[in-house]
């Protein structure tokens, strides 16, 4: 069976993460890296706010080229646009007949429908692989295969910036407010992923600094370390 080349939006979170295992697992399709956007001006993964050097270590654990769409910030949606279609027709140079990226996406309508226009114009395919999925069942199934993550960012508005830099486990489920979506699929939190099943190896990770960004955003920094206890 020839299996179809896709790339995946890699933003170093568990949704991703959880989204390349459903590939990986699918016959249909042959996985042919990560694509990630990238703050240029900081050396961060935008939003996420996750380090370069980490994201490079991600794909290395991974066992997965990666194709950077970089920007400078502050950075408008048509810059956004036009480096992401840069990134990707740099993918299909290295990977010739590549037409289709996948996403984490769950259930935001429309940032699905979002991101099928946006592929559209330049002739790709979108494809969600846990779109539709409870969110619940799916964060659970994520710590329960043992999949490891912490939040690196919280929205102080929907979730308290207590939060921040905990790790994606048991314990913090169970202690999410019940208006907070456990995925974060509303923009509640995101995460990091530094280890599991689909790692060669987990990443040594040692918390940084947390801030306060624009009034709202609390983010932990993570920062490499070869001598540090995994985060």
């Amino acid at each position: 069976m020839n299996r179809t080349p896709i790339i995946l939006a890699w933003s170093g979170g568990k949704d991703c993460l959880m989204a390349l295992q459903r590939l990986r697992a699918d016959p249909q399709w042959q996985l042919t890296g990560l694509l990630t956007t990238v703050n240029r001006t900081y050396g961060r993964i935008a939003m996420h706010g996750i380090r370069h050097d980490v994201l490079l270590a991600q794909a290395d654990a991974l066992g997965l080229p990666l194709i950077e769409a970089a920007m400078d910030w502050p950075g408008s949606n048509e810059a956004y646009e036009d480096a992401h279609a840069a990134a990707l027709a740099e993918a299909q140079q290295r990977w010739p007949g590549l037409r289709h990226c996948a996403f984490g996406d769950l259930f935001l309508e429309d940032v699905r429908d979002y991101r099928i226009r946006q592929l559209g114009r330049g002739g790709w395919r979108a494809h969600f692989p846990l779109w539709g999925e409870d969110t619940t069942a799916l964060s659970q199934r994520l710590v329960a295969e043992g999949h490891r993550a912490a939040l690196c960012c919280v929205d102080t508005q929907q979730l308290d910036a207590s939060h921040c830099g905990r790790d994606f486990d048991r314990a913090l489920l169970d202690a999410l407010p019940s208006g907070v979506d456990p995925c974060g699929e509303r923009g509640e939190f995101h995460t990091i992923s530094f280890g599991g099943p689909l790692f060669r190896h987990p990443l040594k990770l040692r918390r940084g600094e947390s801030v306060l960004r624009d009034g709202r955003f609390q983010f932990t920094d993570f920062l490499l370390d070869d001598d540090a206890t995994q985060a």
